[in-house]
């Protein structure tokens, strides 16, 4: 791990998502602790998301970050679960709409695919994974959970994702339509980072560990 002057440490993210980077840069602040996007290590290769479960995933992105970077490495495997298609699209939201489906063809799928649900039968949730890798081999976890329902049509310009089609319980707006702060405040990342709040604290207490490796 790296540790500056300050008492923050370095933890790679293991996405190329910019959105991602951005929002757990700002998750992260407050437990003292630097997001290292992954595109800074160019020898840090892409892992395909092929285990059936969000733990699967989010772990087998974490520990090939650590391994190729040299540093603590968080990823998370996020996804939608609706139950009126049975837990779907789950660990396939990203992929929903087809393998090279952007977030718009995702969610056209969806309201396409829920275009007979009853509006009492539209219950939905986000779910993340967190996982954080050491280089030496130990990982992790953390979980958040975000229940809600899905629109007919998409509401908002911020978020991304299926932000635009999902209310959150208790509310009116999606998560499209609210500022980051109260999207931060509900989504399933904002707790399941709280909740990992052990963990970057035991983070700073380890000490520096190395600066990684191959940062450009």
């Amino acid at each position: 791990m790296s540790s500056g002057a300050s008492g923050e440490v370095r933890v790679v993210l293991a996405t190329r998502n910019p959105h991602k980077v951005g929002e757990f840069a700002e998750l992260l602040r407050g437990f003292g602790v630097t997001v290292v996007p992954l595109s800074e290590f160019p020898g840090a290769g892409d892992v395909v998301e092929d285990r059936p479960t969000f733990h699967g995933n989010a772990a087998k992105k974490a520990e090939a970050a650590a391994a190729a970077t040299g540093l603590p490495a968080l990823a998370d495997d996020s996804g939608l679960e609706v139950d009126a298609l049975g837990g779907a699209p789950g660990v396939r939201s990203a992929r929903f709409a087809g393998v090279d489906a952007d977030d718009a063809a995702n969610r056209r799928h969806l309201v396409e695919c829920m275009a007979d649900v009853p509006d009492g039968d539209r219950d939905a949730r986000f779910r993340c994974v967190l996982a954080l890798a050491m280089p030496d081999g130990e990982t992790r976890f953390a979980e958040g959970a975000c229940e809600g329902r899905i629109l007919r049509e998409e509401r908002g310009s911020g978020g991304f994702g299926y932000d635009p089609l999902f209310v959150p319980a208790g509310e009116t707006r999606t998560f499209a339509e609210m500022a980051s702060t109260d999207k931060d405040a509900r989504s399933h990342r904002g707790q399941a980072v709280r909740r990992a709040g052990s963990l970057f604290e035991g983070l700073k207490a380890a000490g520096p560990r190395g600066q990684g490796r191959g940062a450009a």
